[in-house]
């Protein structure tokens, strides 16, 4: 996708987030959502940074004013970084360094361990009651919900090798959470995720060896199946 194509992605869905107040990407907007296509940033990955800001923005009560492109650029480097992280990509989002991201969200730590479980419990029983899991999937989700109740119970007092085995135990979870669903997929649906996940990629081809891409394609794919489904993310980093 070309600079010019990729921007004006971004100003037709930054105006229907402003309930249809158009705000022109130029100047200085435009060298920031520039700033995104130079780094590859896929355009569904930028919407749900956008998406991150508004809803703070609406939790702060009536809107005033509608959102200039360049509030949202900590919350968009912020999903690419995940993105990155999830599908294997390394690439660095040197626009905004780190310490000013974590200062555009009040802190920079991240969930606790008992926090993080919690969500996942609530995430998983909203998944099912959602209705996109069939029937097939109550075994693994019944097996999967009772064993993060449990390491709820006990991960506030675990520490060292212990604590390092249930988080390796939620990275298996996850995998077989994850494989489950893609298992359940039709052949065309799955073959529509795969074109997704390599026009996500497709940026980052040349600068990857054929092993690491294929690692991403994989971590992208897994990523999308996540997203459809709606399945929560049981991994804890």
């Amino acid at each position: 996708m070309q600079v010019s194509e990729f921007c004006s992605q971004i100003e037709t869905y930054l105006c229907k987030k402003n309930d249809g107040h158009l705000i022109r990407v130029t100047g200085p907007s435009f060298e920031v959502v520039s700033s995104w296509a130079a780094q590859g940033i896929p355009l569904k990955v930028a919407y749900a940074g956008i998406d991150r800001y508004f809803e703070r923005y609406y939790r702060k009560g009536s809107r005033r004013r509608p959102v200039r492109i360049d509030f949202c650029d900590a919350d968009v480097l912020d999903a690419f970084d995940e993105w990155r992280r999830a599908v294997g990509v390394v690439h660095a989002s040197p626009q905004v360094p780190s310490d000013e991201r974590e200062e555009a969200h009040g802190t920079g730590r991240g969930p606790s361990l008992p926090a993080h479980l919690e969500r996942v419990v609530m995430r998983l029983t909203a998944a099912r009651a959602g209705g996109r899991l069939g029937d097939a999937f109550d075994d693994i989700i019944d097996r999967t919900a009772r064993e993060l109740d449990a390491a709820r119970a006990e991960s506030r007092g675990l520490r060292g090798e212990a604590r390092q085995q249930l988080i390796a135990r939620l990275a298996m979870l996850d995998g077989e959470l994850v494989a489950a669903a893609r298992a359940s997929m039709a052949e065309a649906a799955l073959a529509e995720l795969t074109r997704e996940a390599g026009d996500e990629l497709a940026s980052f081809r040349e600068r990857m060896t054929a092993e690491a891409f294929a690692r991403a394609s994989d971590g992208a794919i897994a990523r999308l199946v996540r997203e459809r489904f709606n399945l929560p993310t049981i991994t804890f980093t």
